[in-house]
């Protein structure tokens, strides 16, 4: 991960003074300063310091229909810990397991958004790719929803004949392309050292995930609670570092301003 820039040492409390010489009056003197570091530390042992434990609930993954798995005849052995069981020939995912994975995984993507990390979105479902898309610029990150060239990540360097700043996170909405197979850009990663999130199906393979995230990967609603609530959570991130380093809003900012990757 990418601290926060050093800008030298924060106040422990925000003042806005009206001059200089009203501040020296309302400010005691033994105001003590908090260097950025210890404010890092103290935000990475909080256990939700994003409070992204509130942007969902298990009705809310009921509805969107994320315990629907595939046909029981799919099922890929390393899913069976996240399985509530069968009805009909289809396996259900236990949500209480999936609400638990999912709020990791976005307490992570807040964190990465906090640092000023660069987040890319990926998806091969072409149902879904307009809305990918569209949930990654207003989040103002990165998405990728076409065919993923091997080697991107590798072998950035000789691909685009420049040193290539690879992604803090990858997001994996799907993490398989459309002839079921594991998506490339899973395995690229796991070889970068970049972490993952990963929906993952009853039909795939978890291993490689960093968090893995067991719940429908197909269907539109599904989809687009996870991009909603992806993004909210890196808005989080990046409202909370502007506000400790002094900076403005963003929904205070022109459009034009704002970093639309």
């Amino acid at each position: 991960l990418y601290a926060v820039p050093r800008i030298g040492q924060l106040c422990a409390r925000h003042v806005c003074p009206q001059s200089t010489h009203a501040a020296a009056a309302v400010a005691p003197k033994d105001v003590e300063l908090e260097d950025i570091s210890n404010i890092e530390e103290r935000i990475l042992k909080h256990a939700d310091y994003f409070q992204v434990h509130n942007l969902f609930t298990v009705r809310d993954l009921f509805n969107a229909r994320v315990h629907y798995g595939h046909k029981e005849g799919s099922l890929d052995d390393r899913m069976r810990p996240y399985l509530y069981g069968s009805r009909l020939g289809h396996l259900i995912f236990d949500l209480d397991k999936t609400a638990a994975h999912l709020r990791d995984a976005l307490n992570i993507a807040a964190h990465i958004a906090f640092r000023d990390g660069i987040i890319l979105f990926f998806n091969r479902n072409a149902l879904n790719a307009h809305l990918v898309e569209q949930k990654a610029r207003e989040a103002g990150e990165f998405s990728h929803t076409r065919f993923w060239r091997g080697g991107i990540f590798t072998n950035a360097n000789v691909q685009f004949d420049a040193v290539t700043r690879l992604p803090d996170l990858c997001i994996f909405l799907n993490t398989q392309n459309n002839v079921l197979t594991q998506h490339t850009a899973v395995r690229d990663s796991a070889k970068m050292a970049i972490p993952t999130i990963g929906i993952v199906d009853s039909n795939c393979n978890p291993n490689l995930i960093t968090y893995p995230v067991p719940g429908n990967d197909d269907s539109p609603t599904a989809v687009e609670l996870y991009c909603n609530l992806f993004k909210e959570a890196i808005w989080r991130g990046k409202r909370k570092r502007r506000e400790l380093l002094g900076l403005p809003p963003i929904e205070e900012m022109p459009s034009k301003e704002r970093r639309h990757r």
